[in-house]
């Protein structure tokens, strides 16, 4: 198997959730339904400080490809998290570690970290993609070019996890070992979703 075809393998096993996790009620259940702009990028300044954390840690206890692979993550999460910082105006603190992120520091070896990198970065695609629909929507255009920006160092790091995978896949077993990881982390994203909406009163179903 191919990194590429792994990938497209990914998208297709978690088709639903990704769908959903890029929809308009993503938004509406990361800010509990107060989706007004300074609202909106403290979520995001959490999603991010939070994946900047996780990544770090890994990059501190890893050598090699992984371990440079999981730095370079950081440090571009970190910059994510002071871009959103100053647009709001102040420091965030991380108040509640995202499911995802708490998925993934629960990962101990190499190839079940590269597999959950994969899997974050295409769920983080969806939420920059929603991201991005919400400032154009408010006529921010400043904002705008921020966060597409950042969407674009999705682009590195998916390059990045796909590298990582065929490095350290080396058998079947292995491929669907990091599917697992990958899968596992959509699943927790997705049923944080779920559930902040169900806990709201809202169906999480119909996509928008």
């Amino acid at each position: 198997m191919t990194a590429d075809e792994f990938a497209d393998r990914i998208r297709e096993d978690n088709r639903t959730a990704l769908s959903r996790l890029g929809s308009s009620k993503a938004l509406y259940a990361d800010t509990e339904g107060d989706i007004e702009r300074d609202t909106v990028l403290r979520a995001t300044a959490e999603a991010e400080r939070a994946a900047w954390e996780t990544y770090e840690s890994w990059a501190e206890s890893e050598g090699g490809e992984a371990g440079e692979a999981f730095a370079d993550t950081a440090a571009e999460e970190e910059e994510h998290y002071r871009t959103v910082a100053d647009l709001l105006g102040e420091e965030v603190e991380v108040s509640e570690v995202p499911a995802i992120q708490q998925y993934l520091r629960d990962r101990e070896d190499t190839l079940d970290r590269a597999g959950g990198f994969l899997g974050r970065t295409l769920a983080a695609e969806k939420s920059k993609d929603q991201l991005v629909g919400f400032f154009v929507g408010q006529a921010d255009p400043s904002t705008t070019r921020e966060i597409r920006a950042m969407n674009e160092d999705l682009d590195d790091q998916l390059d990045r996890a796909l590298a990582l995978l065929e490095s350290v896949c080396e058998s079947d077993d292995d491929w669907d070992r990091a599917a697992e990881a990958a899968s596992g982390a959509i699943q927790a994203a997705y049923e944080e979703y779920t559930d902040r909406l169900e806990g709201m009163g809202v169906n999480p179903k119909p996509v928008c």
